[in-house]
């Protein structure tokens, strides 16, 4: 099995992670995961830890149209998808299309919108589409959504509902950089001016190229049980409501592919679910009311330590 592009795409995570983006190395794999696996990325934290800055490094190094949305509580759905406007010269409506249209969106601060206008993303994350009015238009490929969310306990937020969280491949966040290293960029300052030279070393149709490779690993009926096996098992903890969805399963199959794709490998081994797993799966838990305030990733780590490793 070939690995096309792989080591570019590897040495895009380690040349943003030395120079531009110091002390992210896992977001910037996690992100890349996703977009190798078909798809969309949570990025969770503080402002001013980095979010936006890695996702407009991804977009000029990856040489992708970019389209950003910053997320108020006044956006509406068109100024997602686009609209429909009356050109008076040609006597017809006129579709003007939104930033929705680009291969990378950023949806900045996306916890600030409204629940309709999160609402305007469930089709085009899921179905590669949007339906303005009555009419179907698809999307560019590849596409990927982005989103950045504060902690829901900031002013101004309006939590996600579960069924657009279960929309995104992974949730990750970002975290404070080792002391030497935040000193170290406060001492050089913000890297935003820099990103802007950042040169593409790679392009839609060699992401698609890579994409296909993914598809193309491997995954054993003893690691799919093995998969099932969390999921299942996430279902009847007795802390949860609701567990991993079928969904899920699939999603966490996909990254999983991703990560031993990355690995140079072209069979998906049950460390590779290990290591996903959690951004793929915690956010997919809806715990029972008196336990909303547990971690949830202490609850997939304690399932796997549960489960049975299947030999491969």
């Amino acid at each position: 099995m070939s690995f096309p592009h792989r080591d570019i795409i590897l040495n895009v995570i380690d040349d943003l992670s030395r120079n531009y983006l110091q002390g992210k190395v896992r977001a910037l794999r996690i992100s890349m995961i996703c977009l190798l696996a078909g798809g969309h990325l949570l990025l969770e934290d503080i402002p001013g830890l980095g979010k936006t800055s890695l996702v407009l490094a991804l977009s000029r190094v990856l040489g992708l149209g970019f389209g950003r949305v910053q997320c108020t509580s006044d956006l509406l759905p068109s100024d997602i998808t686009g609209l429909s406007i009356f050109d008076r010269e040609k006597n017809c409506c006129r579709f003007i299309e939104g930033p929705i249209f680009n291969h990378l969106i950023l949806l900045d601060e996306v916890n600030r919108a409204m629940p309709k206008s999160q609402s305007a993303m469930l089709e085009a994350m899921e179905e590669m589409r949007v339906t303005v009015e009555g009419i179907t238009y698809r999307l560019p490929e590849p596409f990927m959504v982005v989103a950045t969310q504060n902690p829901t306990e900031q002013v101004g937020t309006f939590a996600l509902p579960e069924s657009q969280l279960d929309r995104f491949l992974a949730v990750t966040d970002i975290g404070y950089p080792p002391p030497e290293l935040e000193q170290q960029i406060i001492r050089s300052g913000s890297v935003r001016n820099q990103l802007e030279g950042l040169v593409p070393v790679l392009d839609g149709t060699r992401i698609i190229e890579a994409r296909k490779s993914v598809s193309q690993v491997q995954l054993s009926q003893k690691v799919a049980g093995y998969v099932h096996a969390l999921i299942e098992s996430s279902r009847q903890h007795p802390m949860v409501l609701s567990g991993i969805s079928t969904r899920g399963g699939i999603n966490l199959a996909d990254a999983a592919r991703a990560e031993a794709w990355l690995d140079g490998r072209d069979f998906v081994a049950p460390e590779d679910v290990q290591k996903i797993a959690l951004p793929v799966a915690a956010h997919r838990l809806i715990l029972k009311p008196e336990h909303e305030f547990q971690n949830k990733k202490e609850i997939i780590r304690s399932l796997l330590q549960n489960l049975a490793v299947p030999l491969v």
